[in-house]
């Protein structure tokens, strides 16, 4: 028993050695064998590979707070397992016509769905190197509308259309070879190495130490093993334990305590929509509005912070606006948001409103013994508006000094 005891203990100590040096590292629950690594400074990214999206962000550990610094704004692409699902779709529209396959999809939902979802399983064990053919099952129905619809055998579609990576099974299946999983893998295989490696090519985040992959797509050995064969000489790969699970976590963690990320960097050009003075050679005439005897230039974005810029937790920016008349009761304040800082006006290209704060005015008391009503020798009123940064959203705030009335609207820093 002592004997036995020894030897699984070496043979565990072995392991995790090998694991260490490894350059893919699969961290059990506990993490504390690479969190003992980590250093203050060391910059890590976090490629969350999910369904439909391939979404990465860039971190940089800061101590002695233990808090984390956003190094790039957040980006990603369509990149998600459901392009492997596509790329099988368009294998079926090549071998039995793209016109059977939408008829099929229409008239037979149910058995398309169970189509789907028999590749999808097969589509998770797809693994490099596997020796055998994935079998996928045709319903019943496929073959028999097809019979139909075609006047021919499935088998026989298979044969003209000589697709010599798919195979014909006796027992109704489809047998898929290696070269066709990969065929089908590829392109969204690619386009994900290809993004990683764009962004690590950037200045921002150059010295990436560890590349974490997570996200149910991340379950996948032939993703695994790719992005290990593009990136593994670069930085190290990590792909923790219950993958599927880690953005779940994260958030969770994320809302206990959301200050852990103290900067982040915004991943759009936000301002608001202002009347500025008009200007004769510096703004366009179709700009031109006159009011009250007052030129002014319409639709200018005034920028409370650009595309890429760091604002951290709780950032405050603030502007002092007047409104365009003397008795205006009413100022509407329209927010805009671009993904380039390359504009100067709300009419730009690329630039859509994504939040709207009104703030009424009331009519301002007259002071003790003044004569002629409230707007005689009447001030221009300030408004002040604000925008607070470095959270998952925007928290807007617009206040009437005389008054002290106030408003406040948040934009969805996630979706906006």
């Amino acid at each position: 028993c002592t004997k036995q005891f020894q030897e699984k203990s070496y043979l565990a100590r072995e392991q995790l050695r090998r694991s260490r040096h490894s350059r893919t590292f699969l961290v059990e629950s506990g993490t504390g064998e690479l969190w003992s690594e980590l250093q203050t400074g060391d910059r890590y990214i976090v490629a969350d590979c999910g369904g439909g999206t391939v979404d990465l962000t860039v971190h940089q550990i800061e101590q002695p707070q233990g808090t984390l610094k956003e190094l790039y704004k957040a980006s990603g692409g369509p990149y998600g397992a459901v392009g492997v699902d596509l790329a099988f779709e368009a294998m079926l529209c090549q071998i039995f016509g793209e016109d059977f396959i939408q008829t099929f999809k229409a008239k037979r939902p149910a058995a398309w769905v169970d189509l789907t979802i028999a590749f999808e399983a097969r589509k998770r064990t797809a693994a490099p190197g596997r020796a055998n053919a994935l079998n996928i099952s045709l319903p019943f129905s496929f073959i028999d509308f097809y019979k139909r619809h075609k006047g021919q055998s499935v088998e026989a579609a298979l044969r003209r259309s000589n697709m010599n990576i798919v195979k014909w099974s006796s027992q109704g299946m489809l047998r898929l070879t290696q070269e066709a999983m990969n065929e089908l893998f590829q392109p969204t295989i690619t386009n994900i190495v290809k993004h990683i490696e764009e962004l690590m090519a950037k200045p921002e985040v150059r010295g990436v130490r560890f590349l974490f992959l997570v996200g149910g797509f991340a379950e996948s050995p032939m993703l695994q093993k790719a992005v290990q064969k593009a990136l593994g000489r670069t930085c190290r790969i990590i792909i923790p334990h219950d993958v599927g699970l880690t953005i779940l976590k994260g958030a969770v963690l994320f809302g206990l305590d959301p200050t852990v990320v103290r900067v982040r960097r915004c991943p759009l050009t936000y301002g608001v929509g202002v009347l500025n003075r008009f200007i004769d050679g510096r703004h366009p005439r179709d700009k031109l509005l006159i009011k009250d005897g007052r030129e002014w230039c319409t639709d200018i974005l005034d920028r409370f912070v650009c595309v890429d810029q760091s604002v951290a937790l709780g950032e405050v920016v603030r502007r002092s606006y007047t409104p365009a008349r003397m008795g205006q009761r009413k100022i509407i304040i329209n927010i805009y948001c671009s993904t380039t800082d390359d504009i100067t006006y709300i009419s730009d290209p690329g630039v859509r409103k994504c939040g709207t704060i009104t703030l009424d005015l009331p009519e301002p008391l007259p002071p003790p013994g003044a004569v002629g009503g409230a707007g005689a020798g009447a001030e221009r009123r300030e408004i002040r508006a604000t925008m607070q940064f470095g959270d998952t959203e925007i928290k807007v705030t617009a206040v009437d000094v005389m008054s002290n009335r106030s408003v406040r609207a948040s934009i969805d820093f996630l979706s906006n």
